[in-house]
């Protein structure tokens, strides 16, 4: 919100200065955003009349002045071709730092004539771009005196930064209030005397939508003579960065910062018929003021005449019926609009307007009657005409409401002591009334401008509440909600800064953990797989539907009803699909030898919420080219190891997992396995895409992949931590192979063997296959390692025989295998 210090003091009367009002403007809540002083850069410079302008005698574009300054007469050459005798124009004197060029003039002679000073143009002087001519200015300006005086560039702008709650300090004389509440200086009275008709007729309001316009008023001015504005109306609007338009648009604007009450204007002359509705948009494109075309829906509030919308109430008007230098007969809109509706309006068509800014805080019901009035009287002083009756559909709202504080709630819940006649006084200054006191409380009225404090609340209770219950939280939430406003109007006006400031308390001397287990597992799922040389990628959790359904389901309950793209129109069913996507495009560029991977959602109808977390990893092409080992294709290994590496990071224990072939049908039969955690609780899977798959979709061959649900690893449990197991004796390795069928897993045979002497065996390790000429057809050899581990003492051959026998039996009966 931006204002000058003269435009304030036309609302208070004060003369504290400048720096204490803008200090206090910060200490109240009305944070200070800056203050712009446009003249110190002009201040050497002086209004001046040119007694003389002669052709300089030695050039033919020059000519040679003689300059009444008001101390004296100087010499200035001057270029500009609209210099000339009697005219009056700002003059820079020696010393002078000129804006506009960077330099800093100095007295000097300009082909044999002396020049003890420059006359300046608008660019010279940094006030614009025209470097046409010299300013020239009226006749009426007093030479001698300081351009920013006689301009008004002298009054300093002040800017400040208004909370969203506070929609009566989006006007000057809302931030006048606040400060003569605060002590500095008196609020001047509104002075809007009623005007009475001079006529009777003009438009009137109908309004179809009461849910967003409750209440609007209007009046007709016919006879105007709409012209520029006056120099004191144009320069408040430029001051504030508005351009000024004619003498009806600009008594709007200036209202509109004025007061904060936004008006509009119609052309009476461009309106169709002689009612004005008020109704729901129904597809109709308006022309808006800013030269943009807009479609109103049903959730719109139009202004219509007989042949159409002609406005977007409460946001912008419409460039058909705007006024100009033609417009003899005017129609001011007086109107009060639902803040939600115009800021869903305003946000819809994206649209961002003074009047939107005010209409969606909520404005002051009771100004409008006053506001219109004071409209009324400033047109006529600026453009004659004769006023109608004043028009009216709806009716004011009750906006009348009332809100209680505890006098000691100030101190326990504000933090400062302030005694009660004090408090009391605090929202009486604020324009709360008193309505009842007693020594523990007060009551007061509440000010038709501040809609801030009791408003109304929304709660969103449950349908199940108990509806005694739901309407007893109702009223005790209003009457906590109102009080706290009213010790935030007492703590303001004493100061913010004179709030002491209160240390939160400590819940304990040791902070809580800032990361869940499932955030800890997806960190550490991402750090292990970087390790491991994949790249992570972010790509869209969303594909197209039938590449969708190639890694897996595509039900209608994952597609997307409005995609952004419509290649994009379903949720993936593994981040797989897009990263295998995302393999292709670096193929197609040629890089085919990736490793990518990403910790993303999957969707499936049978996941909790529609969703799981997977941290998935893919491979294409070969190995990287190193000397301890020649490049290779990648296989299901290598998806394998990254599998396992990111299972031991996350704390999985590999000793539990279970191995089987029934993998997802987009993966390679044969190159691919599904890893469970005990019988049920799948883990993920690994392995290489299907051929197939690869042709169809034009992947890079070949590729492998995983998936690991990260939601469906177990968080971990808190144990207390004991010694460390470190057992006494030396543990004994013995090597075994073992012939199977073909088709025998070799966990089957790691599992049968683990399970020989489970107090004794800590550890199978698989170490060979072989399945070479030796074997018969349909045979295979397993090679394992098993680790005795004694706890009591050594063993001896004998016990260490038995223990192998133990294991040799233990895999025949599960396996059916023989030992070689």
């Amino acid at each position: 919100m931006k204002f000058t210090l003269s435009w304030l003091k036309t609302h208070l009367d004060t003369d504290a200065p400048l720096e204490r009002i803008t200090d206090t403007l910060t200490q109240i809540g009305l944070e200070l955003e800056g203050v712009e002083d446009r003249g110190a850069a002009l201040a050497p410079f002086v209004v001046a009349h040119v007694i003389e302008a002669l052709p300089h005698p030695n050039a033919d574009r020059l000519r040679a002045c003689k300059v009444d300054t008001g101390s004296g007469i100087v010499s200035v050459v001057c270029g500009a071709p609209n210099a000339r005798s009697g005219m009056k124009g700002v003059f820079a004197p020696p010393g002078s730092f000129i804006p506009g060029t960077g330099m800093t003039l100095k007295i000097g002679e300009i082909r044999g004539v002396q020049s003890a000073g420059m006359l300046l143009s608008s660019k010279e002087m940094g006030l614009g771009d025209d470097h046409s001519g010299i300013v020239e200015l009226p006749e009426s300006a007093p030479v001698g005196q300081p351009y920013t005086a006689w301009s008004g560039l002298d009054d300093p702008v002040i800017e400040v930064s208004v909370t969203p709650n506070r929609g009566d300090c989006f006007s000057v004389r809302g931030i006048a209030r606040d400060l003569a509440a605060a002590g500095i200086g008196t609020l001047k009275p509104l002075a809007a005397e009623v005007i009475p008709p001079r006529f009777d007729g003009g438009p009137t309001w109908r309004i179809d939508f009461p849910e967003a316009c409750p209440w609007i008023l209007g009046r007709t001015i016919r006879g105007v003579k709409n012209s520029p504005s006056p120099k004191w109306l144009q320069d408040r609007l430029t001051s504030i960065g508005l351009r000024p338009i004619n003498a009806l648009v600009d008594v709007t604007n200036f209202f509109t910062f004025d007061l904060g009450r936004p008006l509009h204007v119609f052309d009476v002359a461009r309106l169709t018929g002689d009612v004005l509705t008020l109704r729901r948009g129904a597809g109709e494109t308006l022309r808006a003021l800013n030269g943009k075309d807009y479609v109103l829906d049903a959730e719109d509030c139009a202004i219509c005449d007989a042949a159409g919308v002609q406005s977007i109430a409460g946001v912008i008007g419409g460039e058909a019926t705007g006024c100009d230098e033609a417009t003899t007969t005017v129609f001011i809109e007086c109107a009060l609009f639902d803040p939600v509706r115009i800021a869903l309006t305003g946000r819809r068509h994206q649209i961002v307007s003074d009047a939107r800014q005010r209409f969606e805080r909520g404005l002051d019901p009771a100004l409008m009657p006053a506001a219109i009035e004071a409209a009324t009287a400033l047109i006529q002083e600026l453009c004659g005409g004769e006023p109608g009756a004043v028009t009216a559909a709806g009716a004011e709202p009750a906006w009348q409401r009332e809100a209680t504080m505890r006098f000691d709630r100030v101190r326990t819940f504000g933090g400062s002591d302030i005694p009660p006649d004090e408090a009391a006084a605090s929202l009486e200054r604020l324009g709360f009334l008193p309505r009842r006191r007693t020594a523990e409380a007060i009551t007061v009225a509440v000010p038709s401008w501040r809609n801030d404090v009791a408003a109304r609340i929304l709660l969103d209770q449950s349908p199940s509440l108990d509806p005694a219950k739901a309407a007893k939280a109702a009223e005790g939430c209003a009457a906590v909600e109102s009080e706290n406003d009213l010790i935030e109007e007492v703590l303001r006006l004493r100061g913010l800064d004179a709030v002491p400031p209160v240390s939160l308390p400590r819940a304990g001397p040791v902070p809580p953990a800032t990361l869940t287990p499932r955030q800890q597992r997806s960190a550490l799922a991402r750090r292990t797989l970087a390790a491991a040389g994949l790249l992570e990628c972010v790509t869209f959790s969303f594909m197209a539907r039938d590449e969708a359904a190639r890694f897996g389901t595509a039900p209608e309950s994952l597609r997307l009803l409005n995609p952004i793209a419509a290649d994009l129109d379903q949720l993936r069913p593994t981040p797989v699909a897009t990263l295998a996507l995302s393999a292709r495009r670096n193929a197609a560029r040629g890089y085919g030898d990736v490793a990518l991977f990403e910790i993303g959602p999957a969707f499936a109808e049978d996941a909790p919420d529609g969703q799981k977390l997977v941290a998935a990893g893919l491979r294409a092409g070969a190995t990287p080219r190193n000397w301890l080992a020649p490049t290779r294709p990648v296989d299901a290994m290598d998806a394998k190891a990254d599998f396992w590496a990111v299972l031991t990071a996350v704390g999985v224990p590999l000793d539990a997992l279970q191995i089987s072939a029934d993998a997802p049908p987009f993966l390679h039969p044969g190159r691919s396995a599904t890893v469970r955690q005990g019988p049920k609780l799948v883990l993920g899977w690994f392995g290489e895409l299907h051929p197939r798959l690869l042709a169809t979709l034009d992947l890079p061959a070949p590729m492998v992949a995983f998936e690991l649900n990260l939601d469906a690893v177990a968080d971990p449990k808190r144990r207390r931590k004991g010694a460390p197991d470190l057992p006494a004796f030396q543990p004994v390795r013995r090597d075994f192979a073992f012939v199977v069928d073909a088709a025998v897993p070799a966990d089957n045979l790691v599992r049968a063997a683990k399970g020989a002497d489970r107090a004794l065996i800590t550890a199978v390790a698989l170490f060979d296959v072989y399945e070479g000429d030796q074997m018969a057809a349909g045979k295979k050899s397993l090679g394992i390692e098993v680790t005795f581990q004694p706890r009591e003492r050594t063993l001896t051959d004998a016990e260490i025989e038995t223990a192998c026998q133990k294991v040799v039996a233990a895999v025949a009966k599960a396996t059916g295998a023989l030992l070689r």
